[in-house]
């Protein structure tokens, strides 16, 4: 009997271990219109910078980035402009997880770019990822 509460406690630990390891991601898109609020704070996609992304259907020595500006309100006051690109992953997320007050777990510009299709500035989106 000893040895079957140790065994039933390393399973519940196990368990339990791995319900926290699978948490669901979630998204929220932020557009050049729409705003995500939390605690205060606006998010709006002021504007795509470049893409220089490698189209879909071409082959590239190099994948390319995208580099675009986000405003960030509090309390409808501007707080300021912030540059990002997508080759500087950490900061966006540094950034994003501070506004939003969630871990945020991915940041993508879409539509992505197809080959011989031109991308309207007004389309584009960030889709961020985040955890609960």
């Amino acid at each position: 009997m000893k040895k079957v509460i140790p065994i039933l406690l390393l399973a519940f630990v196990l368990l339990s271990s791995a319900t926290v390891a699978a948490q669901k991601i979630h998204y929220k898109t932020i557009t050049q219109k729409e705003c995500v609020k939390k605690k205060g704070y606006r998010l709006v996609l002021k504007q795509v910078v470049s893409d220089s992304r490698c189209p879909e259907g071409v082959t590239c020595v190099w994948a390319g980035e995208v580099s675009f500006v986000v405003s960030v309100y509090k309390d409808k006051k501007f707080v300021e402009d912030v540059t990002l690109s997508s080759a500087n992953r950490e900061q966006n997320l540094e950034l994003f997880s501070k506004y939003l007050g969630t871990k945020v777990t991915s940041v993508g510009v879409l539509p992505y770019p197809k080959q011989g299709i031109t991308v309207d500035p007004k389309s584009y989106v960030l889709k961020i990822g985040y955890t609960r």
